[in-house]
């Protein structure tokens, strides 16, 4: 069983498991600001208050889980991986069985990695992604211009500690104040991944600029926390599928399977009430409703590992059921990510994929660079900006079965005196 999602740990090591060390980062964050196929970077321009915009300048912090850049970064990026409570439970002795479990699929996960190139495309498609947003905000948002790319990772670099000093070194806080805004790229919240990256980002603005709700001259930040509807990710969404459609004869082409793919999760997680299962149903009923429900189509979730019970049903059962029954036109859909990575490049394209051994069987493409995209990041980052409110107000409500202190009084930093009563 090859390494999937963030959930994924072997059945043997979850059984011993009964019931961090985390290695310091080291080096300059830089932002890609030219064709990301050609892998430039440059660093970012510093970040002065003396702007000639009303209310910027602006930070424009894209969140993500990240992934090794080289498979030289695996152990570190596993290790963090494992560590993380939010993500993947293991109980009171989590900090001593995460670098553990890390080190032994070390070998395994350098394997996939070189196979897909040697490392994970996400930090090339996220810094562009977000530069590239960020291009179009100046234009269409130009009083709280000039707005900055930073992208902050839960579990490679550039870590989240990484890009918070950069932006303390920028001009940002440190008594000067200033604007920032979390933008997950989590299209449909999940408390293992939007809330665990926003858990890591109150845990060092809390160490670098102190534990106060509201100290003088701290930066201000508000959350961009899900979009799961947006009409720009639904038509980006479309578009991919309709061109991989056009692939296929126009006889058979209404007939084609739609087969959307999400991140699977514990029933655990699932049962305590966490949205993304239902958000990320919305999203697929979004944007079959754009392509006018033109193909059957259904949603599954992939990456299930270990003997408790986890949504399903699993995408790789799915693809070879269908083809044993004869639907062998079949087009994957990678619903809940927003670029390549290696659930997409590995377990779609190289296991699911080649193990269907059916011509008909395909995936759409995904989003990385495609303009449509960038102008519904634009869009989303702009309504968020000019509405003014630090949250959605669905980011106040904890999950029924919540527990979590850490949960509570992260939500309670994020949703402000606007809505920090309404978290409870």
């Amino acid at each position: 069983m090859s390494f999937r999602a963030p959930f994924a740990i072997p059945r043997r090591i979850l059984s011993s498991a009964a019931t961090s060390a985390l290695r310091p980062a080291t080096g300059g964050y830089v932002t890609c600001y030219s064709n990301p196929r050609r892998g430039l970077a440059t660093a970012v321009p510093p970040v002065t208050q003396d702007a000639t915009s009303s209310k910027g300048p602006t930070a424009m912090v894209f969140l993500n889980m990240g992934g090794p850049s080289t498979t030289n970064e695996v152990e570190d990026f596993l290790s963090r991986l494992f560590t993380d409570g939010d993500l993947i439970p293991l109980g009171r002795f989590q900090s001593y069985l995460g670098p553990l479990i890390a080190k032994r699929r070390t070998p395994k996960i350098q394997k996939q990695y070189a196979d897909i190139g040697g490392g994970s495309p996400i930090r090339k498609w996220s810094e562009y992604q977000c530069a590239e947003m960020c291009k179009v905000l100046d234009q269409i948002s130009p009083e709280t211009a000039p707005h900055k790319p930073y992208v902050a990772f839960r579990y490679a670099a550039p870590l989240t500690e990484m890009m918070y000093q950069q932006l303390l070194d920028d001009g940002f806080g440190n008594g000067k104040g200033g604007r920032a805004v979390a933008f997950t790229q989590y299209p449909q919240y999940s408390c293992s991944t939007t809330g665990s990256s926003l858990n890591e980002l109150w845990k060092w603005r809390n160490r670098l600029e102190g534990s106060q709700a509201d100290p003088t001259g701290a930066i201000q930040w508000s959350v961009i926390d899900r979009w799961p509807t947006h009409p720009g990710l639904v038509e980006a969404f479309a578009q991919n599928i309709e061109a991989q459609l056009k692939t296929y004869p126009e006889e058979k082409r209404d007939k084609v399977v739609l087969l959307f793919s999400a991140h699977s999760l514990p029933m655990s997680v699932v049962n305590r009430g966490d949205p993304y299962p239902s958000e990320v149903a919305a999203t697929v009923h979004a944007v079959m409703q754009r392509l006018n429900f033109s193909n059957p189509y259904r949603l599954c979730w992939q990456s299930q590992v270990g003997p408790s019970a986890w949504l399903g049903a699993q995408t790789s059962d799915t693809v070879m059921q269908y083809v044993k029954r004869g639907h062998t036109d079949l087009v994957l859909v990678p619903i809940a990510f927003t670029s390549d990575h290696i659930e997409t490049l590995y377990e779609l394209d190289l296991e699911v994929m080649e193990e269907a051994n059916s011509p008909g069987v395909k995936r759409a493409e995904s989003l990385n660079g495609n303009p449509t995209f960038i102008k519904a990041l634009a869009d989303v980052a702009h309504k968020h900006l000019q509405k003014g409110e630090p949250c959605s107000a669905q980011m106040t409500l904890r999950c029924q079965g919540c527990k979590s202190e850490r949960c509570l009084e992260q939500k309670k930093f994020f949703a402000g005196k606007q809505h920090g009563a309404l978290v409870m």
